[in-house]
């Protein structure tokens, strides 16, 4: 089969996937060498995707078969005044990569901000993981050299929080 005969659809995913959705969590913090930060649980993914409806996530199938994820949600911004789309993770099965599946991934959210009359689609890439850094620039994206992540969590977030 060629590669322009890969056929992905994409469709939202319900209550019923979250094992799903946690085992590919589980499979990209294996891939960012990451497994040990894991401490989702169906549960804790139940309560924040769908009683919460704190983020969205997208699945990917490719002959009936689920092979891949984005988890996304709204983030906001005060200069364009509108909302914009954040993904946290995009993953696809080891097996299922070039198949160019990963690229429809972003073409689909790239719809779902159009349709959604979002400013903007941003998203974070580690700085050591070249390949997917070469496949987003080769799509357009622009690279923020100028802007520095930072982030309260655990021990540090309770003391401040208290």
């Amino acid at each position: 089969m060629k590669m322009s005969e890969h056929e992905i659809t994409f469709r939202m995913a319900t209550r019923a996937d979250v094992p799903l959705i946690l085992d590919f969590i589980k499979g990209l913090a294996a891939y960012e060498k990451m497994s040990d930060e894991v401490v989702a649980t169906e549960s804790l993914l139940t309560e924040w995707l769908f009683d919460k409806q704190a983020a969205e996530v997208l699945i990917g199938e490719y002959e009936h078969e689920a092979v891949g994820f984005a988890l996304f949600f709204y983030s906001f911004s005060t200069f364009l005044g509108k909302a914009g789309i954040y993904l946290e993770d995009l993953y696809v099965l080891p097996e299922h990569r070039g198949k160019k599946f990963g690229k429809k991934f972003i073409q689909r959210l790239a719809q779902i901000t159009v349709e959604r009359d979002c400013g903007r689609l941003e998203w974070c890439c580690l700085d050591w993981n070249e390949p997917s850094i070469a496949f987003y620039l080769a799509m357009g994206a622009e690279q923020m050299n100028d802007w520095t992540t930072y982030r309260l969590s655990g021990e540090r977030l309770q003391q401040l929080g208290q």
